[in-house]
């Protein structure tokens, strides 16, 4: 699926422009993805999703694709994320959606119902789950583990070194981090590296040639195509703006997500493997509304696109409850 099938806009949401790919007409579902993603990665959903009823809008986020891309980490704090959201909303005409969540997104679409109060009917968050804020900024965190081995956020921390590194070339990044993440190796193995010298294309293991079962070399195309011209500053922006996401929880502590809300994640997902079913478990307690969890058997990182008719079905079983 290519724009062309779908209507493809750019949409005004204040300080830049959004670019969005929709399909159908009804309940709005708005669909954000993660690093390092595009509004492609929801490709199997948009049809499925209209051909249910719905009006499915999937987004390239801040920093992504053909939407603005700001060069300070600072505009991808809460305030100019959730003003993202609040304004595409607006510019589409739309007073309430059920926004879906994958990676960084589902950290995003978690504030929400909170940021947001009023424009939020339903959640459906994939392989992120809600987690209590830390007692220290994000950075200090990392910056331990990282004494240890290898830990990708931290790496993405200093501007430049993982920006050049990254776009020098983006196929086979896109490859490795793809594979890597995904539910046919296991990422947690690239923690035997140390971070001293070592950048992520040093770390990550060679991907398998394509295609795959969930990604064709016509599919993986598109990416490296929108990568190669963008590079990966925008996102990597996301990654060094968790600093400020840190601080203005502090003075806007999260609430309890009461909203309906469908988890899914998969069963071979690297956050799931790192911080275990106790985060499951936990969710209930930040998360009243939550109606359902699934656990997708064999799947990964990129749980839309290695399991997308078990990720479909669940979709639109939960919408259809909605009522």
């Amino acid at each position: 699926m290519r724009p062309s099938e779908g209507s493809d806009r750019m949409v005004d949401v204040g300080d830049i422009a959004l670019h969005v790919v929709e399909q159908g007409q009804g309940l709005p579902v708005v669909m954000c993805h993660g690093f390092p993603g595009l509004w492609y990665s929801w490709r199997h959903q948009l049809p499925v999703l209209a051909a249910a009823g719905y009006r499915a809008i999937a987004v390239d986020m801040r920093g992504y694709g053909r939407s603005g891309r700001p060069a300070s980490p600072a505009s991808y704090d809460r305030r100019h994320t959730v003003a993202d959201m609040v304004g595409l909303l607006d510019g589409l005409g739309i007073d309430e959606a059920v926004f879906a969540g994958h990676d960084f997104g589902a950290a995003l679409v978690w504030d929400l119902p909170q940021w947001a109060p009023g424009r939020v009917k339903a959640l459906i968050q994939l392989s992120v789950p809600r987690m209590p804020v830390s007692g220290r900024p994000p950075t200090e965190i990392y910056a331990r583990m990282a004494e240890e081995h290898f830990v990708h956020v931290h790496y993405f921390q200093e501007e430049g070194p993982a920006d050049e590194e990254l776009g020098s070339d983006p196929e086979r990044f896109l490859a490795n981090v793809f594979w890597a993440l995904s539910g046919g190796y296991r990422y947690l193995d690239i923690w035997r590296h140390p971070s001293e010298d070592n950048g992520y294309l040093d770390v990550l293991p060679e991907a398998p040639p394509l295609p795959w079962s969930w990604l064709s070399r016509e599919e993986f195309a598109y990416y490296v195509d929108e990568f190669r011209r963008t590079g990966f500053t925008g996102g990597l922006n996301w990654y060094r703006a968790y600093d400020h996401v840190w601080k203005e929880k502090q003075t806007r502590p999260d609430e309890p997500v009461t909203v309906p809300t469908m988890f899914l994640v998969g069963e071979r997902d690297p956050v799931l493997q790192m911080m275990g079913s106790e985060a499951l478990k936990q969710m209930g307690k930040l998360v009243p509304g939550l109606r359902e969890t699934h656990v997708i058997d064999g799947a990964g990182h990129f749980v839309q696109m290695e399991a997308a008719d078990e990720v479909n079905a669940a979709m639109t079983a939960f919408l259809a409850g909605l009522g």
